[in-house]
């Protein structure tokens, strides 16, 4: 089950602007099925209170939140902008999944209500949903058995975090939930050392653009915090092509 306990910046009630569209067929889609990943997303769009898009058919679009989610009940909470919504039949719901991805489902389940909660509704958490990645740049994971990570100092004090991927123009960190606790979306990490193996070290700054705990058998409770590297120098983007390639071509 996914810790709650690690803070996220929620965001504030969403507005019809935040409006995201429905996947397309054509879109280059992919299909989640399990139940453990559909539960930790919704999970993440409860923690950082992203909004979500609800198409009732036959009726306009609304906003929504996801308010919780209970994996262990198979269900989610959704707190409706503009209260009093019919939602009787089937309902898609689609809304952004960090920034580079959007995450859709549909439900033809009518809500239940929340004791004690009026302005809450609940659902059975989906079965499916469509995953659309909309990564400017493909990423990697990292050689198993080679030394990737990263390394900084923020507040005083020294971080050293796995580098569990990277790209062209970012990288993704493995945090512990302490480490996390000092993190969140929009932080600004600057002097990160990046070891990418025996014989490449980067010093970039870093823009956390993600966090999202996640379970792992063997380390228990972890956070993937993905980051955007700015002020890319040329050499810096050439230095990270050169990486991308040579793991590329070991697979």
């Amino acid at each position: 089950m996914t810790d709650l306990s690690v803070p996220l910046m929620r965001k504030g009630p969403p507005k019809p602007a935040d409006a995201v569209a429905r996947i397309k067929p054509d879109s280059g889609f992919h299909v989640m099925r399990d139940a453990f990943d559909i539960g930790d997303a919704l999970t993440t769009l409860a923690l950082t209170g992203e909004p979500v898009t609800v198409y009732p058919r036959g009726q306009d679009m609304v906003m929504a939140r996801i308010d919780s989610v209970d994996p262990e009940g198979k269900v989610f909470t959704l707190d409706l902008a503009e209260h009093g919504v019919a939602l009787q039949d089937k309902t898609v719901f689609v809304a952004a999944l960090g920034s580079n991805a959007k995450v859709q489902f549909e439900l033809d389940a009518a809500p239940a209500a929340v004791p004690d909660r009026p302005d809450l509704l609940q659902f059975p958490l989906p079965d499916v949903c469509l995953v659309l990645n909309r990564r400017a740049e493909p990423r990697l994971e990292s050689p198993v058995g080679m030394n990737y990570g990263a390394r900084f100092t923020m507040l005083g004090k020294v971080f050293e975090m796995p580098l569990y991927d990277f790209s062209r123009g970012g990288v993704g960190l493995r945090a512990t939930p302490e480490q996390a606790l000092e993190l969140y979306v929009g932080k600004k990490l600057d002097g990160v050392v990046l070891e990418m193996g025996s014989s490449l070290v980067i010093t970039a700054d870093l823009e956390v653009r993600l966090l999202r705990p996640f379970r792992t058998f063997l380390l228990g409770q972890q956070v993937q915090v993905g980051c955007r590297i700015s002020n890319m120098s040329m050499q810096m983007r050439q230095s990270l092509e050169r990486a991308v390639d040579k793991v590329q071509k070991r697979r």
